[in-house]
């Protein structure tokens, strides 16, 4: 996709500007709760946890082209990997679209541009659909939901991130396309009549219970993500992706163009590295107004909470039953 042009129309605050708890606070939407709440509306900050108290459970990144969860999400990506998940990098379209050449030369350089991020983002395996880019609503919803939900119950994935199937005024179908379909998918996941010849080859039911949905315009935002310890690995994330996106070489272009004209701005360094890696973290993620226009960047989402640098999601997460958490508390021995 071309991120020149991916927030023309995007309204900055969104649901960001409801007043939220004081930084470093935690509710019951956190991690370490046995429930959330967290998606009926109040604002959770997730900060950093000691330890790897997610060790065992499995992650599953879902973008449509190669630049999104770089973009809105590797930071927490990031994070969440440190902290125990076993990661995967699910990527829907070819991204025959973006980038130049033809065709195939696009198709191939973005293949490794994916195999790229995964590394950068420490994730264990690519699955590449390789649906056509910009044509995903042409796509059969019913083929890629059971290819998500053979994924998610081979993997057996207990948490995802990917774009907000909510989100509104989204206007690229390989974004809305996706997103509605992994909703679906992590839920019928968890059936025991959904597809069972699955089911008789040896998987069993996984539901899909932690979802991180991100979104490029106006959506419900009830969690906030600490990513400053992560900061550097998003820029790496960002910085391998040479094929599209605001990150690969802008640096290194920029400081050439400013060098014909017998300029440099010191905050770019004096290579190239330094320069793509400064460009993305000063202007990408901070205040790029090429861009993320009217855009709130990782910068300014983490100022509004007192944080040096964060990401915002509609979280939904594991809700304990009414009844199972009545027993729990009020049970007793015979």
């Amino acid at each position: 996709m071309k991120r020149r042009e991916f927030v023309a129309k995007t309204l900055a605050g969104g649901v960001l500007a409801r007043s939220g708890p004081a930084a470093g606070s935690r509710g019951p939407g956190s991690p370490q709760g046995a429930a959330d709440w967290s998606h009926r509306g109040e604002v959770v900050i997730e900060r950093a946890s000691s330890g790897r108290p997610h060790e065992g459970k499995v992650l599953a990144a879902i973008q449509p082209h190669v630049d999104d969860v770089p973009i809105f999400a590797g930071g927490t990506v990031a994070k969440l990997v440190s902290e125990g998940y076993r990661g995967y990098l699910i990527r829907t379209s070819n991204d025959e679209m973006a980038g130049e050449g033809t065709t195939g030369e696009v198709v191939l350089r973005n293949e490794r541009d994916t195999d790229a991020v995964a590394k950068a983002l420490e994730l264990k395996k690519v699955f590449n659909l390789e649906y056509r880019n910009h044509l995903m609503d042409g796509t059969s919803r019913i083929e890629m939901r059971a290819r998500l939900i053979f994924l998610f119950r081979t993997l057996k994935v207990d948490t995802i991130i990917c774009y907000d199937p909510w989100g509104l005024y989204e206007e690229n179908p390989d974004h809305y396309v996706t997103a509605q379909v992994v909703e679906a998918a992590c839920w019928m996941a968890g059936m025991d009549k959904d597809y069972p010849e699955q089911l008789a080859a040896g998987l069993e039911p996984h539901a899909v219970r932690e979802k991180y949905y991100f979104a490029r315009g106006p959506q419900l935002v009830n969690r906030i993500v600490d990513i400053s310890a992560w900061i550097d690995q998003k820029v790496e994330a960002n910085r391998v992706i040479a094929t599209q996106g605001p990150g690969g070489s802008s640096g290194a272009r920029l400081r050439a163009r400013l060098a014909e004209q017998d300029r440099r701005l010191p905050i770019l360094g004096n290579d190239d590295d330094t320069a793509n890696r400064q460009y993305i973290k000063s202007f990408v993620l901070d205040f790029d107004s090429e861009h993320l226009r009217g855009v709130p960047s990782d910068r300014e989402i983490g100022r509004a909470y007192g944080l040096e640098w964060a990401e915002r999601f509609h979280y939904i997460g594991p809700i304990e039953s009414r009844l199972e958490a009545y027993i729990k508390e009020h049970a007793v021995s015979r």
